[in-house]
């Protein structure tokens, strides 16, 4: 009987109180006529209201018939006031738009310039019920980024790995990309990566996306595999009037001196009855640029071979205690054309004022073209150095006999290749979804597409192995470079040929997300607005990565390098120094034009098969939340979210067979297929407690617990023998996912002139982290002739903490005199410190001596910027600090990602309304990525990109 009056009073009353009430329908739009996410619509007389969603659209639902006045509050935007008649069992609809406010000092009246942007997410971030940072389209426009990873940079808490100069990978509160979510729309971007979840932040081009919100504390109704947090990338949409925006560019890569070429346009409408709306952009983005690179792998072992046998005729190797030295150098040298294309196309349709559908797609295509030349040394093997083959001084060995090799790295001579290899990225998404009101329930729904690949078709390389002796120059372990000893031993026609391979790669995940979410109102301390919200979410992947190698006997054709045509690369403008002159190489044109056809090659099967694998994931999804007033100052969020998943993978594990002449067994490479399966189920609670100290004051608390899961191939019962590098790369199908119970304490105070001071903690524990576990196999039980080989394996950690802290400021500074209120300041510091246990050395015993890989200690934000009515200027400056990025075998061999700043200038000129001139500067600093071994002084990969500089027009035209 209770449970039966319990279902009426929660569930069946809201619905007959429809016959007594209407529902109010809005958007509000700003003075230009775009619309604005994170308004406060509010009733004063009902202490009833909502805030505008990304797309400016807000509902009120159970309002009693009557005239009621409704207020629209706007951080840096003057209060609107309006009149609206509400009549039972009808849906009203209304359009407010609101104005900037000015605000007087001392008599004067001032403008706030260029910071509409920055109010619509402040706004967003301020009425969010969970801890978020907002970064709108303007803003985004304000940093002289190219695509979304470095415009996400910005962001407190974020660091971003490097690739080619730009941000790809993302770190949330120092947690690897894998951990975090990435989302388009609310919707999962799939990855292209083959070996991971990463998503590609690269690939997205910045002026394609219409705000980015990081959520750092998750709420029920969103996906829970976000460890760190879930960045959600929100498109364009239709405008409420007439938009066309377009960009042309131009600009020059310095460490080539060849020019960037971009443009970009947006046009959109909506029909005079304002039910249909549409919006369709494009953007491109042709760089032409390249890297400078050197690259090093230390150790503190020497042995060289005394000249005599032992009793089995085996040579007898003398061990001798060294200071750590290069044993592997190399020397790589760049040349890349990146060509980045975007398109989304938008619809939405209104029926009435209760029911609205929409489809959202967008096409990102990007090609990466590229040449890489590396020269390539390796000490030789202890069995083949012999005394007076080498010198050691104060402990270092300084001379010493290698293997060197110069190979070249391209593609097939094509219209597409053009003698480069050629990688092929794309993601598309298309999602269709609706929002209804039907009486008082609230109901949205979504059902996506996206699919994410990468392919890489004829990529070659042609390698020219040497040996000789080499010089180690040891006086700066930070710039570490090897010199050959007799300058003859170079020549080109002591190169002989090596080998010539070719490759084909190809990786796809293709995504169906569906979902519903159900929302009623209910009051349940009798405190004003609540709401109950309910939903369920399936999401369907499947990955699929399918490569093939090939290898071609050309040695007859081209004996040594001398035999084939070649280029010397060797640059005075290195960017690591004029030291490193890198020689001649196959030409790219030679190799491209060569007929290879794969009948004559053979097939690498240990190259591939290992690697290759299909993977099917399945998510089940459900959740139920409250969201309650306490008090007119106190509002809860509770509720929880059960997620299933289910995965089933196939893969292929290498089998070696010795030759035993005896049984008449030859030499032969064997592929078994490995099958796995794994499905485990997560009970997620989670409470969001905001406390509203004063109108513009706000406390955050949250309690959450999120997961991540596994990447694909880890999960694979998998073995991939890398004989080149004596490596054994290992699967691991009893792997748990990670889980992670976070809280956040968060204060915020926002000014009126449009500005935010905060301040909060963060806490993380998290169990069952993964970590790469590196070992020496004992024997050859992991495959013929692995034994001595280095294995790597993902294991699960025990557990690991995280805390940290994190602070912002950013305001106007129209507190000072004259035109230097024009000025504004953009500061965010992040402080994070970690601790991990049951990470073991490659002895089985314990680490205590190393932090979380990827927890960054320190990052930091600053931009100093200018704006009145004409000119605006932003000096931006970006701090991380150094990390562990991947744990070796022991502290010696733990690779880290060191330490950078980079500093970015750029400014804009509106000549009126519509036109405007604006130019970049990026990467001033010239700061490279760089990678250290054990301690900061041994660097382990240094790699340059130098600057760019852009310039262009921008046209916006608004209809009202």
């Amino acid at each position: 009987m209770k449970n039966s009056v319990f279902f009426y009073l929660f569930f069946l009353a809201p619905f007959i109180l429809l016959a007594q009430s209407g529902n109010i329908q809005g958007t509000v739009t700003d003075e230009n006529g775009l619309y604005l996410p994170g308004a406060n619509a509010m009733i004063p007389s009902l202490s009833k209201g909502a805030i505008t969603d990304f797309d400016g659209r807000f509902t009120i639902v159970g309002i009693p018939e009557g005239t009621y006045n409704i207020k629209v509050s706007y951080l840096g935007y003057a209060d609107l006031s309006q009149e609206i008649t509400v009549v039972a069992n009808e849906t009203i609809s209304v359009n407010l738009s609101v104005e900037p406010k000015t605000m007087e000092l001392e008599g004067v009246e001032v403008s706030a310039y260029g910071l509409s942007g920055q109010s619509k997410a402040l706004n967003t971030q301020k009425t969010n019920l969970n801890i978020t940072n907002v970064v709108s389209t303007d803003q985004i426009g304000k940093f002289p980024d190219a695509n979304i990873g470095d415009a996400i940079k910005r962001i407190p808490g974020i660091t971003m790995q490097i690739d080619q100069g730009e941000a790809r990978n993302i770190i949330v509160r120092g947690l690897s990309p894998q951990l975090n979510s990435v989302t388009l729309n609310g919707s999962r971007i799939p990855s292209a990566e083959g070996d991971n979840r990463n998503v590609q932040m690269d690939l997205i081009p910045s002026d394609m996306i219409q705000s980015i919100e990081v959520s750092k504390a998750v709420t029920p109704d969103m996906d829970a595999d976000a460890l760190g947090g879930s960045v959600n990338l929100i498109t364009r949409t239709s405008p409420k009037d007439f938009r066309l925006s377009a960009t042309l560019g131009s600009g020059i890569s310095f460490i080539t001196d060849k020019p960037i070429y971009t443009g970009s346009f947006l046009l959109g409408d909506r029909s005079e009855n304002g039910k249909f709306g549409w919006m369709i952009s494009a953007s491109v983005n042709d760089t032409d640029f390249g890297s400078d690179n050197v690259e090093a792998e230390w150790t503190n072992e020497f042995e060289y071979n005394t000249g005599v046998e032992d009793s089995e005729g085996d040579a007898i190797l003398e061990e001798v205690d060294v200071d750590p030295y290069v044993n592997v150098f190399e020397q790589r040298e760049y040349l890349v054309e990146r060509i980045r294309r975007s398109f989304s196309a938008n619809l939405d349709y209104k029926f009435n004022a209760n029911n609205t559908v929409y489809l959202k797609t967008m096409y990102n295509w990007r090609d990466d073209r590229e040449n890489r030349f590396r020269l390539e040394y390796e000490i030789l093997d202890a069995e083949d150095i012999e005394e007076g083959d080498f010198t050691i001084a104060n402990g270092v060995p300084t001379r010493f006999p290698v293997e060197v090799k110069r190979q070249t790295k391209g593609g097939i001579d094509s219209k597409r290749n053009k003698n480069r290899r050629l990688e092929d990225q794309r993601m598309q998404n298309y999602s269709l979804g609706g929002n209804h009101l039907w009486g008082n329930l609230k109901v949205d729904w979504m059902t996506s597409y996206a699919k994410a690949s990468e392919e890489r078709l004829n990529e070659r390389y042609a390698e020219f192995e040497s040996e000789y002796i080499v010089n180690n120059d040891v006086l700066n372990s930070r710039y570490p470079r090897y010199s050959v000893a007799n300058t003859a031993d170079a020549a080109l026609n002591n190169f002989e040929y090596g080998e010539v391979t070719e490759e084909n790669q190809y990786t796809d995940e293709e995504d169906i997300n569906v979902f519903v979410n159900f929302e009623i109102p209910a009051d349940i301390f009798g405190k004003g607005d609540g709401t109950v919200k309910f939903g369920a979410r399936g999401r369907f992947k499947e990955k699929v990565r399918d490569n093939n190698f090939y290898e071609f006997d050309l040695e007859d054709d081209f004996p040594t390098l001398a035999d084939v045509p070649v280029k010397d690369y060797s640059d005075t403008d290195f960017l690591a120094g004029s030291q490193y002159q890198i020689g001649s190489f196959a030409s790219e044109e030679w190799l491209g034009v060569l007929d290879l056809n794969i009948a004559d090659g053979e097939l690498i099967i240990d190259e591939f098969a290992p690697g290759n694998f299909t993977v099917n994931e399945d998510v089940l999804a459900g959740y139920v939340m409250v969201n309650q007033k306490l008090s007119d100052k106190f509002t809860i969020l509770a509720g929880v979210r059960v997620e299933n998943t289910s995965l089933e993978s196939k893969g292929n594990r290498v089998v070696y067979v010795e030759e035993d002449e005896d049984a008449g067994i030859e030499e032969a490479v064997l592929v078994e297929e490995v099958n796995g399966e794994n499905s485990y189920t997560n009970i997620l609670p989670g409470v969001h407690l905001k406390y509203d100290i004063s109108n513009n004051t706000i406390l955050r608390f949250a309690w959450t617990n999120t997961l991540a899961r596994p990447n694909y191939e880890d999960l694979i019962p998998r073995a991939e023998v890398i004989n080149e590098d004596n490596e054994l790369v290992l699967g691991n199908a009893d792997l748990n996912p990670t889980t992670s119970i976070n809280f956040d304490l968060m204060a915020e105070h926002y000014f009126q002139s449009v500005g935010l001071i905060s301040g909060g903690v963060f806490y993380k524990n998290i169990d069952d982290f993964i970590y790469t576990f590196i070992y020496e196999a004992p024997d050859d039980s992991l495959g013929a002739g692995t034994e001595g080989y280095d294995v790597f394996q993902p294991l699960n950690g025990d557990s690991a903490a995280i805390f940290g802290m994190e602070l912002a400021f950013q305001r106007q500074l129209d507190f000072l005199p004259g035109f230097a209120r024009n000025f504004s300041l953009y500061l965010n510091y992040t402080y994070i410190s970690s601790s991990a246990e049951g990470i073991r050395n490659e002895d089985g015993d314990e680490r205590d001596d190393i932090d979380l890989p990827n927890t960054t200690p320190n990052l930091f934000n600053a931009s100093l910027g200018y704006a009145d009515k004409k000119f605006s200027a932003r000096l931006s400056a970006n701090f991380s600090d150094s990390y562990v990025d991947e744990i070796g075998g022991n502290d010696f061999e733990d690779r880290y990602y060191d330490t950078q700043l980079f500093l970015d200038l750029n400014a804009t000129f509106q000549f009126n309304q519509n036109l405007s001139l604006y130019a970049g500067l990026n990467n001033i600093t010239n700061q490279p990525l760089r990678y250290f071994q054990g301690v900061k002084e041994r660097t382990q990969q240094i790699e340059f990109y130098g600057q760019r500089f852009t310039l262009g027009l921008k046209y916006d035209l608004f209809k009202k």
